[in-house]
């Protein structure tokens, strides 16, 4: 796919300094807006186990509210994974089965996609999560890597929704180099990546490519620039190049607020600008 001159050490982060920006990343946002508890929705996968133990770290376990949300189909490993950081890393947990909220809305059309019912599952896991950051009076952390929101790989109003997001500008390959850092146990940073949202669904099969690859295009892509004669030039097949650019380009609005349409003189998003701690 890549020269051999390409390789994974130019994504290398000093993880100390990561943790430590990100840690008082989650602090410092909580605290600006009157908060002191963090609210996270803990899948068993690499991506919600780093954005729980760096809440963690960030505001101390008791204020850390992790929840697994099966659905009927979902892995016992994946109960387990997520058990295993509950256990170790000794945050509040809850268990909340999300089977009887999706499974009206998918008996409703018996030819259904994969992907719809994945996107119910995922909405019906960010409607447990906001209830819980109101029960437990925390924000809701989210638990997005870089690739994946370049990428759209995720459900609007679903995964992609949330207070905050401590991890968003890390790569996947990143988040298993901090994550080995902090002490995430092996078996969650090693295990193939799946939203888990069917019987051995995985993120690189379903994706066509594996994060690895993608993540070393993303770097000359985004951190360095390139073009696409340049990353072609660089030893990338120019289909693969074509292909994630499309991807990026047309999943722009997952990345974005919704645009408001202007009739008055001061609009929000466009006149109407404050900080995000303005008035406080």
């Amino acid at each position: 796919m890549v020269l051999d001159k390409m390789t994974i050490s130019d994504l290398s982060i000093n993880t100390d300094l990561a943790r430590k920006i990100l840690t008082g990343f989650i602090k410092s946002e909580l605290n600006r807006v009157g908060f002191t508890r963090a609210v996270v929705g803990l899948s068993g996968g690499i991506d919600s186990a780093l954005s729980c133990v760096l809440a963690a770290e960030a505001i101390g376990k008791e204020n850390v509210l992790a929840v697994r949300m099966p659905y009927k189909a979902s892995s016992q490993d994946s109960l387990d994974h997520a058990q295993l950081v509950i256990e170790k890393f000794g945050v509040q947990s809850l268990t909340i089965p999300i089977t009887e909220m999706a499974d009206p809305l998918i008996a409703l059309d018996p030819e259904m996609s994969k992907t719809r019912k994945g996107n119910i599952m995922a909405r019906c896991r960010m409607i447990v999560l906001y209830d819980q950051s109101e029960s437990f009076g925390g924000l809701v952390i989210g638990t997005g890597n870089k690739t994946e929101i370049l990428l759209g790989y995720s459900t609007i109003y679903g995964d992609a929704a949330s207070a905050i997001n401590p991890i968003g500008d890390l790569y996947k390959t990143q988040v298993r180099q901090l994550s080995r850092a902090l002490g995430i146990p092996e078996e969650i940073v090693d295990k193939a990546p799946s939203a888990d949202l069917w019987v051995n669904q995985t993120d690189e099969d379903e994706l066509g490519f594996t994060y690895e690859d993608v993540d070393k295009l993303f770097y000359l892509l985004i951190d360095q620039r390139y073009r696409l004669e340049e990353c072609v030039e660089a030893g990338f097949d120019q289909n693969f190049v074509r292909s994630v650019m499309r991807r990026v380009q047309r999943n722009q609005f997952k990345r974005m607020m919704p645009p408001i349409a202007k009739v008055s003189n001061r609009t929000i998003g466009y006149d109407f600008l404050y900080l995000r701690d303005w008035g406080t």
